[in-house]
């Protein structure tokens, strides 16, 4: 193996920097930029003006809480994301539905609120498709669902055929209660997602372009009353 010229004292100061500040080390990924400061909701907005006290920052950490209004915070450094990879943090100290809306954009037929195709999370228990799946948002066409653990394919017509992943995560993977790791891809007419590095659930669909939702916003979701969801180290690289 060659030598990259590194002095041992050079790679103990790295290794020190990443053992006690984990949150910028995750920074320095090549071609991410950060979406939160760490201190404000500077670049977001809470989508409904009367649950705008759900949404605040505590200890570094976006925090929702749901007794003070289900809402979505958005986004707003950018509401026109096409192609590109979301990494952040999420944690659930208890029971609680959350998750993360791609593409999202106002439901012009007033069935939703939003269209969207939603990265799906929830507390420990709550069921395979939920908890690591893909759901859509989608009014005017089939909203499939990609549970935890499948892989889905929908073709031309609308019809869904289902896998199994082979070494995708399981529940075992999933920290309940605590810090888990979040990589969402978004690339063309396909959707990847892992959780703590290992693959979750996925899908490509082959509808029509124009039956596709091709960019919008990122929304982070606060679904149920009584819960409370905490996020940081939230990060995105564009890639188209």
């Amino acid at each position: 193996m060659q030598s990259l010229g590194w002095s041992s004292s050079a790679i103990f100061v790295i290794l020190t920097f990443i053992a006690l500040h984990p949150h910028q080390a995750r920074a320095l990924e090549p071609g991410f930029v950060s979406m939160f400061d760490g201190k404000s909701l500077q670049g977001w907005e809470v989508s409904s003006p009367q649950a705008k006290q759900a949404w605040t920052v505590q200890d570094g950490m976006i925090v929702g809480d749901g007794d003070k209004g289900r809402s979505y915070l958005v986004y707003t450094s950018n509401r026109e994301l096409a192609d590109f990879e979301l990494k952040f943090r999420y944690r659930l100290p208890d029971k609680g539905n959350t998750g993360v809306n791609l593409r999202a954009r106002v439901d012009e037929t007033g069935r939703r609120d939003y269209q969207s195709y939603h990265a799906d999370l929830g507390h420990v228990g709550i069921g395979a498709n939920i908890l690591g799946a893909w759901d859509f948002h989608t009014p005017g066409r089939k909203e499939h669902g990609c549970p935890r653990g499948k892989r889905l394919v929908i073709d031309k017509n609308d019809k869904a055929v289902y896998s199994n992943i082979e070494d995708g995560i399981t529940l075992d993977d999933i920290r309940d209660r605590d810090w888990n790791d979040v990589h969402v891809i978004a690339k063309g007419n396909q959707f990847t997602m892992y959780i703590n590095g290992k693959l979750a659930a996925e899908f490509t669909e082959h509808l029509p372009k124009a039956r596709r939702l091709h960019k919008g916003m990122i929304q982070l979701q606060l679904h149920d009353p009584g819960m409370i969801v905490h996020f940081q180290d939230l990060r995105i690289k564009i890639l188209k």
